[in-house]
């Protein structure tokens, strides 16, 4: 079918800070829980009550993924951290802030509170902002999460490569950033249609509220299939794919 899209949803920036919207988006969404990914942040103030919901969230179906630590960075050291903050990322992308060794103890961070929390976790990680910061290939496999979402895709850490799969988003603030995304989406949309490729959606909690909130659910309508992450970086199709670039 020329018009078949399938798609990745996920929701950003899941935290004690953000339940209300996160709730709201999911009621909003009506998707089958195990076609939305959670990605959380465990370094936030997390009580009891907050950690039971998302228990209940994952009970129900949801994937829970790891999202960075704290979603803060310390302030922005070099030319292309400023650069990044100000185009794309805000103060969120703190792998930005770190050496390769301060990287890895943050995801390693990240993972352990799950196991801490009796919380299985997915095997994928998406750094805040997409942004792996100064990973070399060769400190991959020392994450403890086998995949690790980029801009680009989905990094396999264990191979090194990664399948590049069209992303869309909709955290659009101010109007340029809504003008910029509006065109990117358009032209990921369309690539992921031509490719016959998976497309992500990248929600942030707030998005329902912001400039581009009436192009999520019509996008989301034209979506032929819903997959899950876990069943496609698995796939032995996909891992193995001509079309897989090199990380």
């Amino acid at each position: 079918m020329p018009d078949a899209l399938s798609a990745l949803v996920s929701i950003h920036d899941v935290m004690p800070e953000t339940r209300e919207q996160v709730t709201t988006m999911l009621s909003r969404l009506q998707l089958a829980p195990e076609h939305v990914t959670l990605l959380v942040v465990p370094g936030r103030d997390w009580s009891a009550d907050d950690i039971a919901w998302l228990r209940d969230l994952q009970q129900k179906g949801h994937p829970l993924a790891g999202h960075g630590w704290l979603h803060r960075c310390q302030p922005p050291v070099s030319l292309y951290h400023r650069l990044h903050s100000l185009v794309l990322s805000r103060t969120v992308a703190e792998h930005l802030s770190f050496s390769a060794e301060g990287i890895v103890r943050l995801v390693q961070d990240c993972h352990d509170w799950f196991a801490e929390h009796q919380l299985p976790a997915s095997s994928l990680y998406v750094p805040p902002a997409w942004a792996l910061g100064a990973l070399t290939k060769e400190r991959y496999a020392d994450l403890p999460f086998r995949y690790v979402e980029t801009l680009a895709g989905i990094l396999d850490t264990r191979s090194g490569h990664t399948l590049s799969l069209p992303l869309v988003g909709f955290e659009a603030d101010y109007p340029l950033r809504a003008w910029f995304l509006s065109c990117f989406n358009r032209y990921s949309i369309g690539r992921a249609k031509s490719l016959s490729r998976a497309l992500r959606v990248g929600l942030h909690p707030y998005d329902l509220e912001l400039s581009l909130a009436s192009s999520i659910l019509p996008l989301l309508e034209q979506v032929t299939e819903f997959l899950d992450y876990g069943v496609l970086m698995q796939s032995d199709a996909v891992l193995e794919s001509s079309d897989i670039a090199a990380g």
